[in-house]
């Protein structure tokens, strides 16, 4: 993210997932609190610049529906915004579901960005402690939008300050309540923006003090990230939006590169979704834009 800037990432995710949850069908994943973390402004301003950029993204299109600003948007926010942030929610949160059938009381959001969970499910109000982990600055955004708009956030979570791309305390996550037993972590989106080593240190912090079964859900690109164009371009145009933002791409895996990777931390890849599971679970039979991003796998890895 650019100094002193909440990352723009998070909201043009909430946006997508706001968007999806009001007008694609069938929904892949409702997010229904998504709109209200994202003002009336915010929303105009993300959805005038995509439509406003729609050259940059496919010309093709930009002619086909010229003039036609909601077709646009529409082809935009399927084809290139909303794919991952949509499918990886939902698997993350099947994992989780299964998990807490399986005694897990811990659940820890790294990147939390404007993530809706705790205040999705109150009805885990006594069953699942939450903890959020996000940059300084993103939460600060977060908690003050919370703030503007009167939502409460829920006894069970738990918001912790951190640049964990920097320094990962395991420390301040004692300091707010959580406990040295089996949890659960989901890392979505950041991956990316992570030097491998950065990733591989991230994971060890991570389980060097929780027990054996603990485990974490996370999304990552594969080799073709920064050669593969893409349908319209898309894993490209992925890759220079992030640039543009200010938070560059760094990295991508092989499968056994990441085996290994997760081997030093002691973790075993449980389930490996490739884009075409991705696809063939989540975006089977639509008659929309909507299908899975090339490059992008996710990853249930488990702590022996």
């Amino acid at each position: 993210m650019k100094k002193g800037e909440s990352s723009v990432t998070s909201l043009v995710s909430a946006f997508a997932r706001a968007y999806h949850s009001q007008n694609d069908r069938p929904i892949i994943f409702n997010d229904f609190m998504a709109k209200e973390l994202i003002t009336q402004k915010e929303y105009y301003d993300i959805k005038e610049n995509m439509v406003q950029g729609i050259q940059f993204f496919n010309k093709e299109i930009a002619e086909k529906f010229k003039g036609n600003s909601e077709e646009i948007l529409k082809w935009i926010t399927q084809i290139q915004l909303a794919p991952t942030p949509l499918a990886r929610a939902a698997y993350n949160e099947k994992v989780l579901e299964n998990e807490m059938k399986l005694g897990i009381t811990q659940y820890v959001i790294l990147g939390a960005g404007m993530d809706t969970f705790g205040f999705r499910h109150p009805e885990l109000g006594n069953k699942l402690e939450i903890f959020e982990i996000d940059h300084p600055i993103t939460q600060e955004f977060k908690k003050k939008r919370l703030e503007e708009i009167n939502l409460t956030i829920p006894s069970n979570m738990h918001f912790i300050s951190m640049d964990f791309t920097k320094q990962f305390s395991f420390q301040t996550l004692l300091d707010h309540g959580f406990e040295e037993q089996k949890t659960f972590f989901s890392l979505l989106g950041v991956s990316f923006y992570l030097a491998k080593e950065e990733l591989s240190n991230l994971m060890k912090h991570l389980f060097h003090n929780v027990p054996s079964g603990s485990s974490i859900v996370f999304d990552y690109g594969d080799e073709g990230l920064f050669k593969e164009k893409g349908h319209s371009n898309r894993v490209e145009n992925m890759v220079k939006m992030a640039a543009v933002g200010g938070e560059p791409m760094k990295s991508c895996f092989s499968y056994s590169e990441l085996e290994k990777l997760l081997e030093k931390s002691g973790l075993l890849i449980y389930e490996h979704l490739s884009p075409e599971k991705i696809n063939e679970l989540y975006f089977k039979n639509r008659d929309d834009y909507l299908t899975a991003f090339e490059t992008i796998h996710y990853v249930h890895a488990v702590k022996k």
